[in-house]
């Protein structure tokens, strides 16, 4: 293990571990550039707070207007005590920035990891097909913290457990734009896990639908290619999907297919549990729960991008 990164907030395993999956890079927004931001899933409709602090203030703000989506989103920022910044490996004074809950508190309040924060929401900030959670980002306490760029680096305090994937799997949960596949399984791992490029990467983000992704390995360490400051060729199902330099993965001009249809693209992530499952975002397609479908990627020469917003 590599010392950590002092510009680097590496969340503790601890805090983690309340959030059966978490993800980086799953968003075209730019706090997600680099791995700036977190988006932790409570899976319980309540927004836990991943940190201790106080509630400095929150405000309301508006956001993309979406059929599925509330009007309104909100920003809570909490100036973090200096016990958890020292536990995330940071000796200066932060303040965290939460979006995506309805907030049952106010300025002056008192918080602590796994308090309820309130009821998390369906935002126009991220598309139909992402399950509510927790957006979670640092800046320096002196710092603007309603600006949308300006964020500290984050990793997590946990391993990530690649997982090998042939793209076959069965539909297990639909929805008006994606459907979920089981497996692979990870019944044999104890942590969280990630599919797996071919090269046994863990990768993470909108494949191919943002413009990129991200390599995960946990404890503040870059991703498993890259380390020396150049690039690596990573693939998935026989096909190259990216570029990966340290943790950074810009994707490929590709295509995904479902049962040989072409869908928007795969949903990636680290999870925690028994089956890691594959998320297809397909808003053009219907699966019926039961369907067997094989996943497979292709060269594209007008791939499908999704952009802010979108």
């Amino acid at each position: 293990m590599t010392e950590r990164d002092a510009t680097t907030v590496t969340i503790p395993d601890g805090v983690v571990d309340r959030y059966p999956r978490f993800s980086l890079y799953n968003s075209p927004y730019p706090a997600h550039d680099r791995g700036h931001a977190i988006d932790l899933y409570p899976g319980t409709g309540v927004g836990i707070s991943p940190v201790d602090g106080v509630v400095r203030e929150v405000r309301t703000v508006g956001c993309p207007n979406r059929e599925y989506a509330v009007e309104q989103d909100h920003v809570i920022v909490i100036d973090v005590d200096d016990d958890w910044c020292a536990s995330a490996g940071i000796e200066r004074s932060l303040s965290a920035r939460i979006l995506h809950v309805d907030p049952a508190v106010r300025g002056g309040d008192r918080v602590s990891v796994g308090d309820s924060l309130g009821e998390t929401v369906r935002s126009g900030f991220f598309g139909r097909w992402v399950d509510d959670h927790v957006h979670l980002e640092f800046r320096d306490r002196d710092a603007d913290p309603f600006r949308a760029s300006g964020s500290l680096r984050v990793a997590v305090g946990v391993d990530v457990e690649p997982v090998a994937w042939n793209g076959h799997g069965t539909v297990v949960e639909t929805g008006a734009s994606y459907a979920l596949l089981d497996g692979p399984p990870a019944d044999d791992v104890d942590g969280y896990t990630a599919i797996a490029s071919n090269e046994g990467t863990a990768i993470d983000g909108g494949l191919a639908h943002y413009a990129g992704g991200g390599a995960l390995s946990g404890h503040g360490r870059e991703g498993a290619v890259g380390r020396d400051g150049g690039e690596s060729h990573l693939s998935l199902l026989g096909q190259q999907i990216g570029i990966a330099a340290g943790r950074t993965i810009s994707w490929a001009d590709v295509d995904v297919l479902a049962n040989g249809d072409r869908i928007t693209g795969l949903s990636l992530f680290a999870a925690r549990g028994p089956s890691l499952g594959v998320k297809l975002v397909c808003p053009d397609s219907r699966f019926e729960v039961g369907t067997a479908v094989r996943v497979s990627i292709r060269e594209s020469r007008d791939p499908i991008r999704l952009g802010v917003g979108r």
